[in-house]
């Protein structure tokens, strides 16, 4: 069981007052359900929150561990440096953003199943199926002190540049892997969209 960062600690800017993360799906908030998936699938699971933040009510009797991640003010890379180093020894770790909810549980696991294999691959991310990187994103421990040496809002993209040749691609359905609701109108128009049965 590899363990899974899913990453909690931003403050939902674009949307205006409200916290997507909260915000419910079919009566579950995305955070939670986004949590449950990955458990689902398979990962052991920890969530990056900032400290206090009362988002850790939303997976709250959950088997999930919150952890607060105190270098999440710097940005992406403070929490991504942070969180991947509270996550327990493991042959792979992987991260995933909370915000994306079309990755269901069949679609990180798909990708927890391609890390699990010895196939001379470093790294095994999700992509839409036009090819566009996304997540879940799982590495081989070795890259570990990668992710530690993030800072401010530096992104995995810097972690990861030198191994794209030892990336494996796993494509996913649709824009599962890559479709992120950042503000209210990107919220009414998937809505929309899922109402009127298109993908």
């Amino acid at each position: 069981m590899f363990p899974l960062l899913i990453l909690a600690a931003g403050a939902s800017s674009r949307m205006r007052g409200s916290d997507k993360l909260a915000t419910g799906i079919d009566g579950v908030p995305l955070l939670r359900r986004q949590t449950m998936a990955a458990i689902a699938a398979g990962a052991r699971v920890f969530v990056a929150l900032r400290p206090g933040d009362a988002r850790a009510e939303l997976i709250a009797g959950l088997d999930a561990v919150a952890i607060e991640v105190a270098s999440s003010a710097e940005g992406m890379g403070g929490t991504l440096r942070g969180g991947v180093a509270r996550l327990p020894l493991a042959r792979r770790f992987g991260v995933m953003p909370a915000d994306l909810p079309e990755l269901d549980t069949a679609a990180i696991a798909r990708v927890i199943d391609a890390a699990a294999r010895e196939d001379g691959h470093l790294v095994w991310r999700g992509v839409s199926a036009r090819g566009r990187f996304g997540h879940p994103l799982f590495c081989d421990a070795a890259l570990r002190p990668r992710f530690e040496a993030l800072s401010g809002d530096q992104g995995g993209r810097s972690a990861l540049a030198p191994y794209r040749k030892k990336t494996r691609l796993v494509a996913l359905p649709g824009e599962a892997a890559t479709r992120d609701l950042d503000t209210p109108e990107d919220w009414a128009a998937w809505r929309a969209m899922k109402k009127g049965g298109r993908t």
